[in-house]
């Protein structure tokens, strides 16, 4: 399975409208390294602590501080992930405080395709929020003043977000951000050269 690649659908929850994106991603891709793919495929900035969990077990940045804290995203793979715990599908936490909160399925793993560069989004539904706009119920709000002239904080949130439309995003912007991604780590490392005399 480690040369397989994994089709996830990955839905923002407790927002509308929605917000949906599918990747194709390797098998053996780290935690830490699927946590930036998903921040590129969605229009995350990377500004916030994640967590990726299943069940009651989680990864990401650990503290030392913190003793409950998760695991350490860079340790662990999403193969592991998957043969350890059966998940059929994961909990993606991004900026603690907002609390926006990500379903990761897990669609289906097949073999991959010649010549394709992974991670790969293949298809996304819906802008991002902006950040530090409340989390889903800020965002409600956030929606529902820039939709109402007449809202009470209309103009407050069209200095703050500007003409920001739910339903307009780039798709091929966010896949050319996953495959930059895919590109940094396709690079082979750096060879010492050995000096001839």
């Amino acid at each position: 399975m480690n040369a397989t690649i994994v089709h996830l659908k990955i839905t923002l929850d407790d927002v509308e409208p929605k917000v949906v994106r599918r990747l194709e991603v390797p098998a053996s891709i780290r935690l830490d390294r699927l946590h930036l793919t998903l921040q590129a495929a969605l229009g995350w900035t990377n500004s916030h602590l994640y967590e990726l969990r299943v069940k009651e077990i989680g990864w990401g940045i650990p503290d030392p501080e913190w003793g409950e804290g998760p695991l350490d995203a860079r340790k662990a793979t999403l193969l592991n992930v998957l043969e350890d715990t059966g998940a059929k599908k994961l909990r993606y936490l991004y900026d603690f405080g907002d609390g926006w909160e990500h379903t990761v399925k897990i669609e289906r793993i097949v073999d991959p395709q010649p010549n394709i560069l992974y991670p790969r989004l293949v298809k996304a539904i819906g802008r991002c929020p902006p950040e530090d706009v409340g989390g889903p119920w800020g965002y409600a709000e956030f929606i529902d003043a820039l939709a109402d002239p007449a809202h009470e904080r209309h103009g407050e949130m069209r200095d703050w977000a500007g003409d920001f439309d739910p339903l307009h995003l780039d798709p091929q912007e966010l896949a050319d951000n996953v495959l930059g991604l895919a590109r940094l780590w396709a690079r082979k490392p750096a060879t010492k050269r050995t000096k001839i005399s």
